[in-house]
Order: C-alpha cells, then structure tokens, then sequence
C-alpha cells in the first residue's frame, strides 16, 4: 500500500514539474509588452501549483499538508484561467493549450483525491 501511495506522490510530482515547464516555456512567445503582465503572472502561478506541493509534504503534520495542497489546487485553477485567457488573446497555440488544459485536469484530480484523503483534525 505505502509502495502505491509514493507512486502516485511521484508520478503526480512529474506532472506537476510538466505542467509548470510547459506553462513557463509557452510564455517565452508571449508578446514583450506583457512580461509584466500576464506573462509574470502565469510563470508565478503555475510555479506555485508545484512549490505549494512540495511545501506541504515538507511540512509536518496532515493540517499543514492539507493546506498547501488546497493552495496547490487554487494556483492551478488560476493557472488555467490565465491560459484560457492567453489563449483567447492568441498568445498560446491550441495545440500547446490543449496539451496543458489535459494536463491540468490530470493534475487536478489528482490533488483533489489527494486533499480527499486527508482526514481533518479537530
């Protein structure tokens, strides 16, 4: 059991660290007037979806957990907004699009039954 659990932490981190790539590696087409804008903005989010992940399995106890991974899951639905947004203004192809929407999808589901899992302490 403990076996299938660090298998799916870890095939759930590569997709994470996919996902951040990926979003970061479209913006570098982005036009230049929006380095500051929306371009920032995506790279900060979709980072965050990875970095709040891994800060919550750093951290100590399954509240704490729980929290980052909820933070995890917020950053990633503001991730697709803003890639939707892009996409909508011409900024990211429909193929890259796609391919990170799916992924996100993966993604989210996966954090979801993750934060499902974690029992609340009073």
């Amino acid at each position: 059991m403990k076996q299938d659990k660090e298998t799916f932490h870890k095939i759930l981190k590569q997709k994470l660290d996919e996902f951040a790539y990926l979003s970061y590696k479209v913006t570098k087409n982005f036009p230049r007037e929006e380095i500051y804008g929306i371009t920032s903005q995506l790279r900060r989010a979709s980072l965050s979806v990875v970095l709040n992940y891994i800060e919550g399995y750093a951290r100590l106890g399954d509240n704490q957990l729980k929290y980052f991974l909820q933070m995890s899951y917020g950053s990633l639905k503001e991730t697709k907004y803003l890639l939707y947004f892009s996409e909508r203004e011409g900024y990211v192809e429909k193929e890259d699009y796609k391919k990170l929407i799916n992924l996100s999808e993966e993604i989210g589901a996966m954090l979801w039954t993750t934060i499902k899992g974690i029992k609340d302490k009073a």
